[in-house]
């Protein structure tokens, strides 16, 4: 039966969610940027780097209209994500790899813990409430690669999912525990980042498929 989401959740959710909104929408303004498009596919690439996941999560939980479309503050801060990195792409030509995956690594664990904490705020079982909170992280980045005609970062690079993953379980255990939601999300989150810049620094992958042996 449906339960009623708990309101600390839903509001730390939506904080987290805002925060990770204009993060990935800079790392898909960046992509979007380096595939040299114009403005409005700039802008396109920003809104749907940062709001795919969480477009899907709250489709698949039942909280319609989904926030990105029914708040407009999803809708601001992806454009001015991306309207900042395309008339100033200058303070992002240094080191634009290795800034487009910080940022990428960012928005992975914000919105790894927010998408697990509005899950369980609208009452998921604790697995499904994790994978859900996985999917919010990867699901930007899916959709930014497959616009930019590129193999989704998901399928390919260190531990990106698996990060997401290993955020999303903390947020979950912590829950279970009772513990306060704040610490659940700090450690969550950290976790995630952690797990994928050290992934990106020391090539940690999960085995890659190949006729090579």
């Amino acid at each position: 039966m449906f339960s009623t989401p708990d309101a600390e959740l839903v509001s730390l959710s939506h904080v987290l969610d805002l925060a990770g909104t204009f993060v990935f929408a800079l790392s898909g303004a960046m992509a979007g940027v380096r595939r040299k498009l114009d403005l409005f596919g700039v802008l396109v690439v920003s809104f749907v780097a940062a709001n795919a996941g969480g477009i899907t999560r709250d489709i698949l939980i039942g909280a319609v209209p989904p926030g990105a479309i029914n708040d407009w503050r999803y809708l601001v801060a992806s454009l001015l994500a991306g309207i900042i990195t395309f008339f100033f792409p200058s303070t992002i030509t240094q080191q634009w790899n290795r800034i487009l995956l910080l940022f990428d690594a960012a928005g992975l664990a914000l919105f790894a813990v927010s998408g697990t904490h509005k899950a369980l705020a609208y009452g998921l079982n604790p697995i499904m409430a994790a994978l859900l909170g996985m999917l919010t992280g990867i699901g930007g980045g899916m959709a930014r690669d497959l616009l930019l005609g590129e193999i989704p970062i998901v399928l390919r690079a260190d531990l990106y999912a698996v990060a997401a993953l290993a955020g999303a379980a903390i947020v979950v255990i912590a829950n279970m525990l009772q513990l306060p939601p704040g610490v659940a999300t700090l450690v969550g989150a950290a976790l995630c980042f952690g797990l994928r810049v050290l992934a990106i620094r020391r090539g940690w992958h999960l085995p890659v498929s190949g006729t090579d042996k």
